[in-house]
């Protein structure tokens, strides 16, 4: 059964900011989908699985945002 998370994500501006997050995302293990919104930062992750809010945050910081606090 798949399991959708949305987070926030702060920083991004343009299209190459949405390709970086949803490539570090993509990578990590169980991910199906990554959904941006650029204009409010939202962003949705389908996975296998539930993901550890640590594996997201540091996905999101090495594409070079930072993940807002819930």
């Amino acid at each position: 059964m798949a399991v959708t998370s949305t987070y926030t994500v702060t920083g991004m501006t343009c299209g190459h900011c949405v390709q970086a997050v949803t490539g570090e995302l993509s990578a990590l293990p169980g991910v199906g989908a990554v959904q941006v919104d650029l204009a409010s930062g939202a962003v949705t992750v389908t996975s296998e699985a539930p993901l550890e809010d640590e594996a997201v945050r540091a996905a999101v910081d090495e594409a070079g945002y930072e993940l807002a606090n819930a």
